[in-house]
């Protein structure tokens, strides 16, 4: 088949800036190359580091990208954003569906892959052949979703990133047989070999009980709950807790109200706890291979992060919350699943207190999430997808 991938319209592909979506369709795209499955033409913004990245070689993947970001990019942007006032998204991803649209329309695709953005489908119905797909990592379709009847009847087929986001689409129809739930994926590699880092390189020493919190520093993400726990153990130092991430994928400069509150928050506690800001994404499963329980303390329901598969590849246990799709990949074998709510900081405490006195409960835990991540391979990810796709089309037909 001939597939055209579009992207979300913010980060680049290949995924040199981060980004979760990004990094999954690499993973696509990765597994097309080595098996020729498919045509693909995937439409990204630009980014300059793409250039110099292996993937850009493929015969049977193609790169198309959009300037958004030079000053020509966002003169255009803006012209585009005055011109055009009412958008589905904003204006920028407006226009780089604009000059995505105006490519797209001189090729043919039997398939059309809409990569987080079911709104892209008001824009193309009527002016391609191809079939529809969405791919949907987030809470973007469901009953309240603006035009939610016209983008669930346009779609030839819906692909979720979990039951949980499954269950939403389902609103739009009760009766739904072209929704699936394609779990996500991670690449398991880099968990097999030892630490590029050491612990003392990030001031840690090697009889500390290490936490890691990796993700964007927003307040969904749970991480004042996390620091309020770390406060109620301070009468045990040995107890640390690493940051990884920043408030947006690849932004060095943190400057806004809620990573204000949250350094005034951590004031005076830097021998407990540590931020290592934005971390490239190759260096994630030498951080993880430091520690000793990965706690991912969501209190949105968090569609499928990969950061618990992350934490899974690595051999940790789990510390996780009862949100979104987290249950359909953490067990009460290799997690402990918390309920949201206000005492959410007081039953994290408890949780990693225990796990620190329970050194047998943690190898046991452990051993339990690096079994559990083996099905979730990049590999059993991309074929799995893929399958789907070939199903809908055939479907379409």
């Amino acid at each position: 088949m001939k597939i055209a991938i579009l992207t979300s319209g913010i980060l680049p592909v290949p995924a040199v800036q981060g980004g979760a979506v990004e990094a999954l369709v690499d993973y696509l795209l990765e597994y097309n190359d080595k098996h020729s499955l498919h045509d693909i033409t995937v439409y990204s913004v630009l980014n300059p580091d793409v250039f110099r990245q292996e993937a850009l070689q493929s015969c049977v993947n193609h790169y198309v990208y959009i300037d958004t970001g030079s000053l020509l990019g966002r003169a255009g942007k803006r012209l585009h954003g005055l011109l055009h006032r009412r958008t589905y998204y904003h204006y920028s991803i407006d226009y780089f569906l604009k000059r995505a649209l105006r490519l797209i329309r001189r090729q043919h695709f039997d398939v059309i892959i809409l990569e987080n953005r079911p709104g892209y489908a008001l824009k193309l119905y009527g002016k391609t052949d191809a079939q529809l797909v969405y791919h949907l990592h987030n809470d973007f379709l469901n009953s309240a979703t603006q035009d939610a009847a016209a983008l669930y009847r346009i779609a030839t087929g819906i692909l979720t990133v979990s039951d949980f986001i499954r269950s939403r689409v389902l609103t739009c129809n009760a009766q739904d047989s072209k929704t699936f739930t394609i779990h996500n994926g991670i690449n398991l590699a880099p968990f097999a070999a030892p630490p590029a880092l050491s612990r003392d390189s990030l001031g840690l020493s090697s009889d500390d009980f290490v936490l890691l919190f990796s993700g964007r520093l927003v307040e969904e993400k749970g991480i004042l709950q996390l620091v309020e726990a770390m406060q109620k153990l301070s009468d045990h130092p040995k107890i640390k807790l690493l940051v990884m991430g920043s408030s947006f994928y690849g932004n060095a400069n943190d400057n806004n109200p809620f990573i204000r509150q949250l350094k005034l928050k951590t004031a005076g506690c830097e021998e407990q706890i540590k931020f290592t800001g934005f971390v490239q994404h190759d260096l994630m499963a030498s951080y993880l291979g430091l520690s000793d329980v990965a706690v991912i303390p969501s209190i949105w329901n968090d569609p499928f992060p990969t950061t618990v598969l992350e934490g899974m590849a690595a051999g940790l246990p789990i510390i996780t919350t009862d949100r979104g799709g987290i249950s359909e990949m953490a067990t009460p074998e290799n997690a402990v699943i918390l309920p949201c709510g206000a005492d959410l900081a007081d039953h994290l405490a408890k949780a990693i207190l225990s796990l620190y006195q329970d050194k047998e409960g943690r190898e046991r835990m452990g051993k339990a999430s690096k079994e559990l991540s083996y099905k979730y391979s990049k590999e059993n990810y991309a074929k799995h997808f893929f399958d789907a796709i070939a199903l809908l089309a055939a479907r379409g037909k």
